[in-house]
C-alpha cells in the first residue's frame, strides 16, 4: 500500500475514531454510545422543562444530576412554580452540589414562619402574644371587613429565593448563562405570564404563590400568582424559546382516589389538581416523538412535605435513568461538556457596595422614620445580605405591611437601597379575636371570651387607640390611646381606662367556702419609654375605685360592699427578650411593677405594693429547662387591702391547689419546669410533654387559719400549639394537700 495513503488513512481513524473512543469510555457504565453526528450536522436545541409540584419538585434536582452524567447539553430552561424555582438557580449559575445543600437546610419553618425572632420585636407586639388571640388579623376598611390575600406573605419565601439565585438584580433572561423562562397566572385575567425578565427571586416567589397559601405577588399592575394553574408543565413557553427537543420533568401531584377526598382540605385541593391536571395533559400532548418525558415516582410526599426535600431530591435520579438510551444519545464529548459547563457556571462575589441612602417608597401612612428605626443597614456602610434579610422580616413584623421587599438603584453618582414596603390593603384598623378555657374537672371551670380593635397611624407619629373587651368568667373593657413623641417611638405617653368585673373563689383549707365579685374601674396616665427591641419602662398615676361583695357563700370575715377609692403612683418595668410565650426554648423575662397608694390622689388606703417575677429558659436539643420565680409584698409597715393581695394555687402555680386558693399579704414563688419537644409542625410550635417543681409561700393570710408555710407542688402535662392557642392536659399533685387534673386552652402561667 502506498506509505502516504496508509498514512492518510490512519490519519483519518485516529481524527474521527479516537475522539469516539474517548467519549464512549467516559460516559457511565451501561449507556449506549452517543450517535456521533456528521461534521456538517445541527445539533438540536434542547431545553429542559420542569413543572410545579410543591416539595415534589425537589425531585428536579435529581434529574439534573444524571443529565450531568450523561453529559446531556442544557440550552434554554422553562419552568413553573418549584420548576421554576430549581430551573432559575440552575440557569443563574448554581451548581447542583449547592442546590443539594441548600435543600438539605430548607424546612416548612424556614419558608413560611415570617415573622422576625421574637426576641426582635417590638414590645407593642410582643405584649400581643400574651393575650389569647388566635385566627388571622382582620382588617377594617371604610367600614368593611377584610382578610389577607394568603396565610403568608411572601417575605421570608424570598429570603430563601435570593440565596437560589447566583445572579441579583434586574436581568434579561436570556442572557443567563442558560436563558430561562417562569411561568405564572394573571388572577385577574386568568392567563399565563411568562416572564423574559425581571428580579429572579421576585420571579420565582410570583411563579410559586400558591392561592390562598402565599399572597399573591405584584408586577406592573399585574396579581400573580402559581403559574400551575395556567401552564404546570410549559413546553409551549420551551418552544417559543426556539426548543428543537424538549426534556420534560413533570412531578405533578396525581388526583386523589374517591376515598381520599375527606374534609374541606381535600376538595379544595381536589380543585387545583383538576385545574392543574388539565393543562398538564395538553402540555403531554404537544410532545412530539424526540421528546423526552420523565415522571418520577413520589408515591407517599405530597405538594406541603418540604421537610423531606432531601429524601425527595434523589428520586428525580432512578426516573432519569429509565431513559439513559435517549440520553446517550444526546450526549457531546467530555471536554465540550466540560467548557459547556464552564461557561454557564457563575462564580459570584457578593455585591457589598454601601448605598448612599435608604429609601422607602410608596408610604401613605406609616412615617418612614419609624421604619427606618427596624433596620440595621445604615448608609455607607457595607451591604450583608443577612442584615438586610433580617431587616426586611423586622419591617414585616411591625404589623403594618402585608408584604417587604428591597431593590438597588443606581441614580448618577449616587446607589440606593429602595425599601418596597407595601401598607395593609387590609388595615390599617383591624380586630382580632381571642379564647380562653380552663378546667380542673372538680367543677372549677372558666371561660373568656376576648374581642381587640386597633386603630393605627392616626396621626404621623404612629398613635394607635385600642380596645380590648373580655367576656366570660371575668368581663372586662379597656381602652388606650398611645401616642410616640418622637418618630422613632422612643418616648411615649398613654392614657388609658379599664373595667373590670370578677368572681374570685375563697378557700378555708381545701374548701370552697364562698365566692367574691370584685369590680374595679381604673384611669391612668402613663409616660413611656421604649428600650428598643428589649423592653419598655412605664410610670404614672392612677385613680379609681374597687367594690367588693359576696356572691355566694359566708366568709368569716367582714367584707364591706361600699365603694373603695384608689389613687396612686405607679411604675413598671419589663424586659422580654423570649423566643416564645407558648412553648419557649430560649431567652428570659424580667417583670417588676411598683404602686405607691397616696390619699393625695383619692386614695383610701396608703401604701406601698411591689411584685417582681422571671424567667431564664434554656434548651438542648429537644430538651428545655424553664426556671421561674415570683415575689411580692409591701413597703414599710402598713397592711395591704383585701382587694390588692397576692394569690396563688393552680396549675404550674401550686399543682394540685385550685386556682387562687392561696391569698394573702406577701407571697413568693419558685418553678422548675422541664419539657421535650415531642413533634415539631410547620406553622405552629409543635407538641410537648414536661414535669415542673414548684415552691411557694403566702403569708399573712387573708383567711385565718390558712396555710402561711411553704407548699411543695409537682405537675406532669402533654401540651400542644393547636390554631386556637396552646392547649394543655396536666395533673397535679401539692404537698400534703390536694390534687387535680387540669385542662387548659390559653396561656394556664
Amino acid at each position: 500500500m502506498n506509505h502516504r495513503l496508509h498514512a492518510a488513512i490512519i490519519g483519518a481513524v485516529s481524527w474521527l475514531g479516537l475522539p469516539l473512543l474517548l467519549a464512549a469510555l467516559a460516559l457511565p457504565a451501561g449507556a449506549a454510545e452517543p450517535l456521533a453526528p456528521a461534521p456538517t450536522a445541527k445539533r438540536p436545541k434542547i431545553c429542559l422543562v420542569l413543572s410545579g409540584g410543591g416539595a415534589r419538585g425537589a425531585a428536579h434536582v435529581g434529574v439534573l444530576k444524571v443529565l450531568e452524567e450523561y453529559r446531556v447539553p442544557i440550552h434554554c430552561i422553562a419552568g413553573t412554580s418549584m420548576g421554576s424555582l430549581v430551573g432559575a438557580a440552575y440557569a443563574s449559575g448554581t451548581t447542583v452540589p449547592e442546590m443539594d445543600e441548600i435543600m438539605a437546610s430548607i424546612t416548612t419553618e424556614l419558608l413560611f414562619k415570617e415573622k422576625p425572632p421574637r426576641a426582635e420585636l417590638s414590645m407593642r407586639r410582643k405584649a400581643d402574644d400574651y393575650r389569647s388571640f388566635f385566627g388571622p388579623e382582620i382588617g377594617i376598611t371604610g367600614g368593611k371587613i377584610s382578610l389577607g390575600k394568603g396565610i403568608v406573605t411572601g417575605v421570608q419565601l424570598e429570603t430563601v429565593l435570593r440565596q437560589l439565585s447566583k445572579i441579583k438584580g434586574y436581568q434579561n433572561f436570556d442572557r443567563l448563562p442558560i436563558p430561562f423562562r417562569a411561568v405564572a397566572t394573571d388572577l385577574v385575567t386568568g392567563k399565563a405570564v411568562v416572564f423574559k425578565d425581571g428580579e429572579l427571586a421576585n420571579v420565582m416567589r410570583a411563579s410559586m404563590s400558591v392561592p390562598g397559601a402565599v399572597a399573591p405577588a405584584e408586577f406592573d399592575g399585574m396579581m400573580l400568582v402559581d403559574g400551575m394553574l395556567t401552564s404546570n408543565l410549559p413546553v409551549d413557553a420551551a418552544r417559543a424559546m426556539g426548543a428543537d427537543l424538549v426534556i420534560a420533568v413533570n412531578v405533578g401531584t396525581p388526583l386523589l382516589k374517591r376515598d381520599e377526598l375527606n374534609g374541606i382540605g381535600g376538595v379544595v385541593g381536589q380543585m387545583l389538581s383538576i385545574l392543574t391536571e388539565q393543562n398538564v395533559q395538553a402540555s403531554l400532548a404537544s410532545l412530539k416523538t424526540d421528546d423526552i418525558l420523565i415522571t418520577p415516582d413520589l408515591e407517599g410526599f405530597g405538594t406541603g412535605d418540604f421537610d423531606d426535600l432531601k429524601k425527595i431530591a434523589p428520586l428525580g435520579e432512578p426516573a432519569a435513568r429509565k431513559v439513559a438510551d435517549r440520553l446517550a444519545r444526546l450526549s457531546i464529548p467530555a471536554a465540550e461538556y466540560a467548557a459547556l459547563r464552564e461557561r454557564q457556571m457563575v462564580a459570584v462575589v457578593p455585591d457589598t457596595r454601601p448605598v448612599d441612602e435608604i429609601r422607602f417608597e410608596n408610604l401613605a401612612l406609616v412615617n418612614p422614620e419609624a421604619v427606618r428605626v427596624h433596620m440595621q443597614t445604615k448608609p455607607g456602610q457595607p451591604i450583608d445580605q443577612k442584615t438586610v434579610d433580617m431587616d426586611m422580616r423586622r419591617i414585616y413584623g411591625s404589623g403594618d405591611f402585608e408584604h417587604v421587599n428591597y431593590r438597588f438603584i443606581e441614580e448618577p453618582g449616587k446607589r440606593i437601597m429602595a425599601v418596597d414596603a407595601v401598607e395593609k390593603s387590609w388595615g390599617p384598623d383591624s380586630l382580632r379575636f381571642g379564647l380562653g378555657l380552663s378546667s380542673d374537672f372538680a367543677g372549677d371551670a372558666l371561660y373568656n371570651v376576648l374581642v381587640s380593635y386597633r386603630k393605627r397611624w392616626i396621626n404621623p407619629l404612629g398613635a394607635e387607640w385600642r380596645t380590648d373587651l373580655q367576656l366570660g368568667s371575668t368581663t372586662s373593657i379597656g381602652s388606650e390611646f398611645y401616642q410616640p413623641l418622637t418618630s422613632s417611638g422612643a418616648l411615649f405617653v398613654s392614657p388609658n381606662v379599664f373595667f373590670e368585673r370578677r368572681i374570685g373563689a375563697v378557700y378555708q383549707g381545701d374548701s370552697h367556702i364562698a365566692d367574691i365579685e370584685r369590680k374595679r374601674a381604673e384611669a391612668r396616665l402613663d409616660l413611656g419609654a421604649n428600650l428598643y427591641e428589649y423592653g419598655t419602662f412605664r410610670m404614672g398615676v392612677m385613680t379609681g375605685k374597687v367594690k367588693r361583695d359576696i356572691d355566694t357563700g359566708t366568709l368569716p370575715i367582714p367584707v364591706s360592699s361600699d365603694k373603695i377609692n384608689v389613687g396612686g403612683y405607679t411604675a413598671r418595668l419589663v424586659l422580654d427578650q423570649l423566643d416564645s410565650v407558648h412553648f419557649p426554648r430560649a431567652g428570659w423575662k424580667v417583670d417588676a411593677r411598683y404602686l405607691k397608694s397616696v390619699s393625695a390622689l383619692g386614695a383610701d388606703d396608703a401604701y406601698d405594693r411591689w411584685d417582681f417575677s422571671g424567667n431564664l429558659i434554656h434548651s438542648f436539643g429537644e430538651h428545655t429547662i424553664n426556671l421561674s420565680g415570683m415575689a411580692g409584698g409591701l413597703s414599710g409597715s402598713k397592711l395591704l387591702p383585701a382587694y390588692d393581695q397576692f394569690s396563688l394555687g393552680g396549675f404550674l402555680q401550686l399543682s394540685g391547689m385550685s386556682t387562687g386558693q392561696l391569698v394573702g399579704e406577701k407571697m413568693k414563688f419558685g418553678r422548675a419546669m422541664y419539657y421535650h419537644r415531642l413533634s415539631r409542625s410547620a406553622i405552629f410550635e409543635g407538641a410537648y410533654g414536661g414535669i415542673s417543681l414548684e415552691t411557694g409561700q403566702v403569708s399573712k393570710p387573708l383567711i385565718p387559719g390558712n396555710r402561711d408555710d411553704w407548699v411543695r407542688a409537682a405537675s406532669i402535662f402533654v401540651a400542644a400549639d393547636t390554631p386556637l392557642g396552646p392547649a394543655y392536659l396536666g395533673y397535679g399533685q401539692a404537698q400534703d394537700g390536694p390534687n387535680n387534673w387540669y385542662f387548659y386552652l390559653g396561656r394556664p402561667f
